[in-house]
């Protein structure tokens, strides 16, 4: 028997509860995993609460990320004892994620662990850690170096932008971070690396098909008009990776940056990421992050904790990661 958080739904509200399950209630998968730590992060924390429509089936136990030890493995990529770490894939939303003690998934979602990391650190990079750095990558692979210029990083204040201000920067780049809040958080993107801070005001004017050439390149983590803004202040032949629609799904531009200016955009998604982008991605990321940034505020919680946790994360009123330690 282990623990699970399990989410049902009650004439459409979301009823939360710590149950006792056994492996025979695990959804199907070629790997049997002893889970270690998840993470609760905003969109974990919609699940819990019922605020916002992630869950796609029900009962479900949430969480986006988790990594473990393996006890079983129907593929000879894993024996029992292996480290490994999952994020993306629909767990949490179509498939058992990783707010229990024990899980069961497929081989092709699993990497193994890199040698420089734990199981703790791992989850406070979480998914948007291996955005970020798959981001960072696509960027370098379009040709952008520290001599090529600024690189812009929109959204900078949130989970991707703020790991790929602190990858850029330990790559060498001369990074700009934009945010909506400058005087909170400012220094903070400076002390991980920001060469400059500019308030997201300055991106309001709706625009034009070209404007001054400003950037090597960018990193957008918001989509629609701020990266339209942005795809027009690009220099010619720079590089756009894009990985967020917190703006919308819209993209109010026109083909004159990419055939003017050779700009490329390039899209990422960490979700259905191929294994050997995502094993290569991981293990960047134990090389690249400086020991500081695992000396962020960190919240490590029980399962029991989870709920009021995420109740509090949507309110906006947890700033931070927060790691679940199951074992």
């Amino acid at each position: 028997m282990f623990k699970a958080l399990v989410l049902n739904q009650e004439d459409k509200k979301t009823l939360v509860s710590i149950e006792q399950l056994d492996n025979s209630q695990l959804p199907e998968g070629d790997v049997l995993i002893d889970v270690d730590y998840s993470s609760l992060n905003y969109k974990d924390g919609l699940a819990i609460t019922g605020k916002g429509r992630i869950v796609r089936q029900f009962p479900m136990v949430p969480g986006i990320d988790l990594t473990g030890t393996v006890v079983e493995s129907a593929d000879a990529r894993y024996t029992a004892g292996d480290k490994v770490v999952l994020t993306g894939w629909g767990v949490g939303e179509g498939h058992w994620g990783g707010m229990a003690e024990r899980a069961r998934l497929k081989a092709d979602w699993l990497v193994p662990m890199p040698s420089n990391l734990d199981g703790k650190q791992t989850m406070m990079i979480g998914t948007a850690g291996i955005t970020a750095m798959l981001c960072v990558q696509a960027l370098v692979d379009a040709g952008l170096t520290p001599e090529s210029g600024e690189i812009l990083v929109t959204g900078a204040s949130g989970g991707v932008g703020s790991v790929a201000v602190t990858l850029l920067s330990q790559l060498g780049y001369k990074v700009v971070a934009v945010t909506g809040r400058v005087e909170e958080n400012g220094e903070l993107l400076k002390s991980l690396g920001a060469t400059r801070v500019i308030e997201r005001s300055e991106f309001a004017e709706p625009a034009r098909p070209l404007e001054k050439q400003l950037w090597a390149g960018a990193i957008d983590t918001v989509g629609s008009n701020m990266l339209a803004k942005v795809l027009a202040q690009v220099d010619y032949d720079g590089a756009v990776a894009i990985c967020g629609l917190a703006g919308g799904f819209d993209l109010p531009t026109t083909v004159m940056p990419f055939i003017l200016r050779n700009v490329k955009l390039l899209g990422i998604d960490s979700v259905m990421c191929p294994f050997e982008k995502r094993q290569k991605a991981w293990q960047r990321l134990g090389e690249l992050l400086p020991a500081s940034f695992f000396e962020q505020a960190c919240r490590e919680v029980a399962l029991e904790d989870v709920p009021a946790c995420a109740e509090a994360i949507t309110n906006g009123q947890i700033t931070g990661r927060v790691v679940i330690k199951l074992k």
